[in-house]
């Protein structure tokens, strides 16, 4: 009997906001996936470059589309952040995306992507993380390694973490967010999406606190935090105080935020700007279960390689 040939998955890389600032660390990452089976599939336009941005605006939107028609690809992974990705929201072809039932991954200004997605075409894409900063690391954390791939190849993920908060509770809806400067830029644009009954996870890295709260009361005015269950606070890191903040820290912050706002406002989420984070698909449905020593999100209705 002939043996019958196993098609590997393929793995796409594009660079839709800023340009690959490690080369070695790209490599580093087309090497990982290759050796855990994949293909990969790393075009050239990845490596181009123009101002701080991977290319001219119109070479990023080329090489999203043409990643998206690609028959061979069934993930596609932005290799960065940076910014970029807002100049090309009003262009792409959201229907390409759903059709072509891809599976997306980003971090960062990927936000920016993910909130479109969803708003434009209801397609879910993972929150979590980028070829270069992540599986480009000297050392892949195990933690990030972990939680990615359970996310893309099991049709629901569960995670518990250890965490203090003044809640005990359980909320079901669907999860969403990521970068919230990102979240909060899209603001009142058709980009972000109206998700009612929703559960809303941010990070940020560099803001003081008070940026932070800014841009929370900018969700709350806007109305969408009314709209959702529980905000989920991720990684907030590499902020200075300043002497005249007279103890308003980060804690001091969430517990403003706790005092104003109606829904449960939960720390400790491992997501953001950090070596350790978990994959979050943006649309999913999730049920968050929250005691006082920890809380547990169980994910479900997610794309993933065994579809």
């Amino acid at each position: 009997m002939p043996k019958v040939k196993v098609r590997r998955p393929g793995i796409g890389f594009i660079a839709p906001s800023g340009q690959v600032l490690d080369e070695a660390a790209l490599d580093r990452a087309i090497a990982y996936f290759k050796q855990c089976g994949y293909r990969v599939v790393c075009p050239a336009a990845v490596r181009r470059s123009h101002q701080r941005f991977a290319g001219h605006d119109r070479a990023r939107l080329d090489a999203l589309h043409a990643m998206l028609g690609r028959a061979d690809v069934d993930v596609v992974m932005a290799v960065r952040g940076g910014y970029g990705a807002s100049r090309l929201l009003d262009q792409i072809d959201y229907n390409l995306i759903a059709r072509s039932g891809k599976i997306l991954v980003g971090h960062s200004d990927f936000t920016a992507l993910s909130a479109a997605m969803y708003a434009r075409a209801k397609t879910v894409s993972y929150c979590g993380p980028t070829a270069t900063y992540d599986f480009g690391a000297e050392q892949v954390s195990t933690f990030t390694e972990a939680h990615f791939f359970d996310v893309l190849e099991q049709a629901r993920h569960r995670v518990e973490v250890p965490a203090a908060n003044p809640y005990t509770c359980a909320v079901k809806g669907r999860i969403w967010g990521g970068n919230l400067a990102l979240i909060a830029h899209l603001a009142g644009t058709p980009f972000l999406p109206r998700v009612r009954g929703g559960i809303l996870f941010v990070e940020d890295i560099n803001e003081h606190p008070y940026r932070i709260e800014r841009m929370i009361y900018q969700l709350q005015h806007a109305g969408v935090l009314g709209r959702q269950k529980a905000l989920l606070l991720g990684d907030f890191s590499a902020y200075k105080l300043q002497p005249n903040d007279n103890g308003y820290d980060f804690d001091a912050m969430v517990a403003h935020l706790r005092e104003r706002l109606e829904i449960p406002v939960i720390c400790g989420l491992p997501f953001g700007h950090t070596r350790d984070k978990l994959t979050i698909p943006f649309g999913a449905q999730a049920r968050l279960d929250i005691t006082r020593s920890a809380f547990e999100l169980d994910l479900s209705g997610y794309p993933c390689l065994q579809a």
